[in-house]
């Protein structure tokens, strides 16, 4: 007799059993010895929920008639049957615009036998597509991350006919850039304008047959033609964005109209705040002044609605996007949902059937390692913000925007040099900073005092994060052009680094000084030890990534504060649409 069978034998409802281990802090199914009963079949067979019909109603999901209705608490959806894996090329049919939340929810399925069976449930769920090298490969423990989420206008769904365009296969209609910091502190949700003009760079896609096309490259066109638009897939909205903001994407996350439905009706609703009553023709958002909490359809009418809000222009929908996407982060991550374990299972199963992501993500494995890389991250220091775009001076009738270089630059900056915006965390690096003031003194001094000549100077030079080939053009450079003859070349360093740095010891500073300004290292990049070293010994350079090539100044560090006019708002915070 399986879990359910025994369940309704006992009259007791198998919904109703979900507790959390105190010991492991996992969610397990406790129905005395189901557990070892499961661990001795094969194919336990576990049911689903129905995706829930309701349009508004912010009850959760409904069960199919295989699972017992709860009567007295929360329980799991499980295994559907019948259900293939689905992968390879193409791709557009799910995406969604919630950054991390579902993913978060994953971390708390496991430790059992019905976790680790669900886990296989979910696994197919998901939707693969091959992007033909667009990013990174996959996010990296200790780097920081790049993750692109997109949301597609393709009306695929029941209920989705009155959005997006009629027809149309999908395009790149809401999409942010998630960058995570190295050390985890902190993130930063970039909103790009769909209706930015940029150039979208050739990119192959993979095809149904194995096989690989190349879309040509379009200069000059709206940025939410980056997918789906003469065949191209996720891969060229990746590509499209590293061109545009030169930070390269680890991984990607798309999901449908779908997503906005199912995940706001998993969680119980997303509370909103309106400044004024709205009553918008197109989207038949109708709701009074005040505070709401939205579900399936009435939440994606509000993520829709353009005319209704600010100055009726796309960016004023982005803005109430990400206010209803804080919200919804908010919700996920309270006691109330992640305690709750019909919201819990029907969040991960909500998230899942609306999400295709890239190979290296692939599996629930991965998405829930990323999640608990993100799952520390306080949402006081997760900034929203939005790619500053001014209207096309090119037109008459204002229907596109062009980056505005002075706002953009200095933002792009900070994201690539992974400075966070948020004010929290500026504030709390600020008593870091006024401690380093006087260590910063300190060093200013190690520019003061002789210098060696060049052929007295030893070093060794690794790469450590420069372009390729690095450190054999700064030897062949030192050695054939400045006369420092003892220099050797020692490949790739054992690990990368933030920063070029020259490490040496108080009894080689003159050598250090020298280098220093043959290089134009600056005393930032001058990490002196405590002790001296012994005679003929090299000191060590390791070239970083704001290394560019021999004798070419260092990259400037990035800026540490934001320009004002930079719109942005912090996750913690619920903002009122106006």
């Amino acid at each position: 007799m399986d879990a359910q069978s025994r369940g309704r034998a006992d009259e007791i409802d198998p919904a109703d059993q979900w507790v959390i281990n105190p010991r492991t802090g996992h969610y397990e199914l406790r129905l005395g010895n189901s557990v070892e009963q499961q661990q001795r079949q094969q194919r336990p067979s576990v049911s689903a929920p129905r995706r829930s019909r309701s349009a508004t109603a912010p009850a959760p999901t409904a069960p199919s008639p295989a699972v017992p209705k709860p009567r007295r608490g929360d329980g799991p959806p499980g295994r559907r049957t019948g259900r293939s894996r689905k992968g390879g090329g193409g791709g557009g049919r799910k995406k969604s615009l919630v950054i991390t939340g579902g993913a978060l929810a994953f971390l708390l399925v496991g430790g059992s036998v019905a976790g680790y069976l669900y886990y296989q449930h979910l696994n197919g769920n998901l939707t693969i597509t091959d992007t033909a090298g667009a990013g990174t490969g996959g996010f990296r423990k200790n780097e920081a991350i790049n993750i692109l989420v997109i949301g597609t206008d393709k009306r695929s769904g029941a209920g989705n006919e009155g959005y997006g365009d009629a027809n149309s296969v999908g395009h790149a209609d809401t999409t942010i850039l998630f960058h995570v910091a190295k050390d985890r502190s902190n993130a930063t949700a970039l909103s790009i304008p769909r209706d930015l003009i940029t150039d979208i760079p050739a990119c192959p896609t993979k095809q149904p047959d194995g096989s690989t096309k190349e879309i040509g490259a379009t200069k000059g066109t709206r940025f939410n033609n980056s997918l789906g638009q003469e065949g191209r897939d996720a891969g060229c909205t990746m590509r499209t964005v590293k061109a545009l903001t030169g930070i390269e994407i680890d991984n990607f996350m798309m999901v449908d109209f779908n997503a906005v439905k199912n995940l706001s009706t998993a969680v119980g609703g997303v509370p909103v705040c309106l400044e004024k009553a709205v009553d918008d023709r197109d989207s038949k958002l109708k709701l009074g002044a005040g505070e709401h909490r939205l579900a399936g359809e009435d939440a994606l009418a509000f993520v829709r609605t353009r005319h209704a809000f600010g100055n009726e222009s796309d960016l004023d929908r982005i803005k109430t996007q990400q206010a209803f996407l804080s919200s919804m982060m908010r919700e996920m991550k309270s006691k109330e949902t992640l305690t709750s374990p019909k919201k819990f299972f029907s969040l991960a199963e909500a998230a899942t059937k609306s999400l295709t992501v890239d190979q290296g993500l692939g599996s629930i494995d991965k998405l829930t390692d990323l999640a608990g890389e993100l799952k520390d991250i306080d949402l006081k220091n997760v900034t929203f913000t939005t790619l500053p775009v001014l209207d096309n001076p090119a037109e008459k009738v204002k229907a596109t925007v062009v980056l505005n270089q002075g706002l953009a630059d200095p933002l792009l900056q900070m994201i690539r040099g992974d400075v966070s915006l948020t004010e929290v965390e500026k504030k709390e690096a600020a008593a870091k900073e006024a401690a380093d003031a006087d260590a910063k003194a300190k060093q200013d001094a190690l520019l003061q005092g002789g210098r060696a000549a060049a052929a007295d100077v030893r070093v060794d030079v690794y790469n450590g994060g420069g372009p390729k080939g690095s450190a054999s053009t700064t030897l062949n450079w030192l050695q054939n052009t400045k006369g420092v003859s003892k220099s050797s070349n020692r490949g790739n360093a054992p690990a990368k680094v933030d920063a070029t740095r020259l490490e040496y010891a108080p009894n080689q500073a003159d050598q250090a000084r020298a280098l220093a300004d043959l290089l134009g290292l600056p005393v930032t990049a001058m990490k002196v030890g405590t002790a001296d070293a012994a005679a003929k010994t090299p000191m060590k350079l390791t070239l970083g990534p704001d290394f560019k090539e021999p004798g070419t100044p260092l990259t400037p560090a990035p800026p540490q504060q934001l320009p004002q006019d930079v719109q942005r708002t912090e996750a913690d915070k619920a903002v009122c649409v106006k």
